[in-house]
């Protein structure tokens, strides 16, 4: 008699709130994502800033409601820490790729002053060329597509930030008669920027060669790496008594990835108003216009959902437009809350 083999279907679970995850080197920010998403068994989620496979760090994870604001860290200053090496050519930029040894300067000549002196001028506005291995596409391919084909294609030069640029660590090496000089860096950036090719334009500065040999992003906005989770330690989470009370519990609410945006508290029955998609006329003479968060007065029953703990709650994010006498608000991008 042939053995009946019967599948049973994990039931997936709703809620919302956001996951500051510690993604380690060794697999990409998707890969990541997926095994979160079955170790919390999600039924939605997303994430945002896109880490490389060699690079480690945070890497917020958005489950339910918080997925609809995931485009708000993509504009948010991004803050690394990483190592250049100098002397060697890599045709990624990283340590992935084939290296080749440059000797145009003895790097024993180089000196810690004219390291930071050379890492002050990439501070401010500054051209940057991408670099062909990047996710950037050229008639619907991309580049790094055709970096593999060995073909180089002419990129415009485009305008990036670098808030803040501090050097950590100068270290000279030689380890079985090979020398090798790197430089540990702090890197407060703009949107857009390849932290490997900036590594590699200071190396230039510097009249040598270099590449990145570890990259680990330290904060997006006001979210930072010390208050995230490994995978190992989500695991451990995973296997106490009540996993899922216990794995929830380190989610941040929905409104965690909103902090630089400004606030307005509506009374409830403005709340309905703002939630059936009403403009709201608003006595704030000296409200600042823009995007704004939004909260209502929380409902009297408990809300068990991680997206809307706390007083007030949380409803989505508004548009304040102001003349001087008073403000309208306008709905922007709502989430589901129970009024």
């Amino acid at each position: 008699m042939m053995a009946m083999v019967v599948a049973i279907k994990r039931h997936k679970r709703s809620f919302s709130g956001v996951l500051l995850f510690d993604k380690s080197k060794g697999f990409s920010s998707n890969q990541a994502l997926q095994i979160v998403k079955r170790l919390y068994r999600a039924e939605k989620t997303g994430h945002t800033g896109t880490l490389d496979p060699l690079a480690s760090g945070l890497l917020p994870l958005m489950f339910g409601e918080a997925t609809k604001f995931a485009a708000d860290l993509i504009d948010a200053s991004k803050t690394y820490r990483t190592t250049i090496r100098l002397g060697y050519a890599s045709s990624t930029g990283d340590a992935e790729g084939e290296l080749t040894q440059v000797s145009t300067r003895a790097l024993e000549s180089i000196t810690d002053e004219e390291v930071k002196q050379v890492c002050a001028q990439f501070v401010g506005e500054i051209q940057q060329i991408p670099p062909m291995f990047s996710a950037l596409k050229k008639d619907g391919k991309p580049l790094y597509e055709y970096a593999r084909e060995g073909i180089e294609l002419d990129r415009a030069a485009r305008t990036i930030l670098i808030h803040q640029l501090d050097v950590i660590k100068l270290e000279h090496n030689d380890s079985d008669g090979e020398r090798s000089y790197t430089i540990e860096l702090d890197v407060n950036c703009s949107k857009g920027t390849y932290v490997r090719t900036l590594g590699e334009d200071i190396a230039k500065a510097l009249g040598t060669a270099g590449y990145l040999t570890e990259l680990r992003r330290t904060a997006i906005g006001d979210l930072k790496v010390e208050r995230a989770y490994t995978l190992d330690a989500l695991k451990v989470l995973g296997e106490s008594e009540n996993p899922f009370e216990a794995l929830d519990a380190v989610l941040f609410p929905v409104d965690a990835l909103l902090g630089s945006l400004g606030k307005v508290e509506l009374n409830n029955e403005f709340a309905r108003r703002f939630s059936h998609g009403q403009r709201l006329p608003l006595e704030l003479a000296d409200a600042k216009p823009g995007r704004v968060r939004v909260y209502g007065e929380a409902p009297a029953q408990d809300v068990s959902n991680m997206a809307f703990k706390g007083e007030p709650q949380f409803m989505g994010t508004g548009i304040l437009e102001t003349d001087g006498k008073g403000a309208l608000l306008r709905p922007d991008r709502l989430i589901q809350v129970n009024l």
